[in-house]
């Protein structure tokens, strides 16, 4: 008697990469706001959806991101100054992260000014849409316009150091926080104690825990970013794009140099990775960068791709992705230069070769102090113009358009957080096996 043949058993249906359920909530998320804008316009569902559904789903994302950042940007940095272990390499690679900054930040910001002197955005505003626009805004404007009041260049310096690293924790003075991690993480190198290992024991196990925390949380990430652009679309519709259309043509081309050109060569260049795999590698990231607005928010899964997906050595990742989250913001610097000689266009104040070549390095500077959260470079950018002599109200031309251009430059400044981390840890020789054994998620 002929025995059965066995049955094939059941294969397990494989599911879509965390980064492909991303992007179908993003454009599931865009294209239903724009047809709720085209459908319906400002009809009192509308509110009722954004204020009830869609707003609080994007925000309740935003804010279990936020709550472990502080945890860990103190653990991941602490522990990257442990592994670098001596200090010499700890200056050089701090070395290497700073020169990155400066060189990168500059580059950026110099395209952006070269692109604005070009296509003079600021003349192209009809005076009547101007009015309409700084009308609109005029209280937003002036709130952010007042808070320039308690910034300056020295006082944003001085605010590195902070008095009471609790309140800059609970502030989220991310620079503070830095500081004081750095300073942990000194110490703790060259102090051998007991206490000392179990003190970087349990910084281990925050780190752990902080990561796992934001697996679970990074699940609901395709839900959330189809909230948030949902909320963004449905709220502005393309009137006031249309309205703004060189201005915002010269940021995101700026950006796009900056991001497809610059980064890519670099990284190549210097890193000797191939930009395709740079770009698959970082794409997680930088998905969760231009949905969220915020570096902060999104260091961990820029973490999770320096380490997991690009092979970035874990002492390179922790020290270069953490600071950079703070510290190196291309996109932001680059965003506040074409800004400032954009509502210079417009309000008609002429800006010479050597107040350009001011504006490019204050923006370098301002880059490296803006928070990193969503629209934490305005207060900045108010700060500028408020140097140059443009009024500070003139803000109020490209609120309605910030978010937008605001998801863009966050998606930069990740993308050369994760380009630092690349070549840094090339330059570090940390690059021949790790690079191999890098998986994907």
């Amino acid at each position: 008697m002929n025995a059965m043949p066995a049955l094939p058993a059941p294969q397990r249906r494989r599911r879509l990469s965390l980064h492909t359920r991303m992007l179908i909530g993003f454009l599931a998320g865009a294209l239903a706001g724009m047809a709720t804008y085209a459908l319906a316009g400002q009809a009192p569902w509308v509110d009722m959806v954004i204020g009830y559904v869609s707003q609080p789903l994007g925000e309740l994302f935003l804010r279990l991101l936020f709550m472990l950042v502080v945890p860990l940007v103190f653990s991941a940095l602490v522990l990257g100054v442990v592994e670098i272990g001596d200090p010499r390499a700890l200056g050089r690679v701090g070395l290497k992260t700073l020169l990155w900054i400066l060189a990168v930040t500059g580059i950026a910001v110099a395209i952006g000014l070269l692109l604005a002197n070009v296509f003079q955005p600021g003349r192209g505003v009809p005076a009547e849409v101007g009015q309409q626009l700084l009308a609109q805004s005029s209280g937003q404007a002036g709130q952010i316009a007042a808070q320039r009041e308690a910034l300056s260049i020295r006082d944003m310096l001085l605010g590195i150091v902070p008095r009471n690293p609790v309140r800059a924790a609970a502030d989220g003075n991310l620079l503070a926080v830095m500081f004081v991690a750095l300073a942990f993480g000194i110490a703790a190198t060259v102090t051998r104690s007991e206490g000392t290992r179990t003190f970087v024991g349990t910084m281990q196990g925050i780190y752990d825990i902080s990561l796992r925390l934001i697996g679970w949380v990074i699940e609901l990430a395709p839900v959330a970013v189809a909230a948030l652009l949902y909320t963004l679309t449905a709220r502005l519709g393309w009137d006031v794009l249309l309205q703004l259309t060189r201005y915002i043509g010269v940021v995101l081309g700026a950006l796009a140099l900056q991001t497809f050109v610059v980064l890519p060569l670099l990284v190549w260049g210097l890193g000797r990775m191939r930009p395709g795999r740079f770009f698959r590698g970082a794409e997680t990231a930088l998905l969760t960068a231009f949905s969220t607005s915020s570096s902060s928010a999104t260091l961990p899964t820029t973490l999770r791709a320096a380490e997991q997906r690009l092979g970035v050595s874990r002492k390179v990742s922790r020290f270069v992705c953490t600071l950079g989250a703070t510290a190196n913001m291309n996109g932001t610097a680059l965003y506040e230069g074409v800004t400032v000689l954009f509502l210079a266009q417009f309000f008609g104040v002429e800006l010479g070769l050597l107040q350009q070549i001011s504006v490019l390095l204050i923006c370098v500077l301002g880059g490296i102090g803006a928070a990193g959260v969503p629209g934490g470079s305005l207060p900045v950018l108010a700060m500028i113009l408020g140097m140059f002599g443009i009024p500070p109200q003139g803000i109020g031309l490209v609120l309605g358009i910030d978010r937008i251009l605001d998801m863009s430059r966050t998606t930069l400044n990740v993308a050369g957080d994760l380009a630092a981390a690349v070549v840094i840890d090339r330059l570090e020789g940390n690059h021949t096996d790790t690079r191999k054994r890098a998986v994907a998620d």
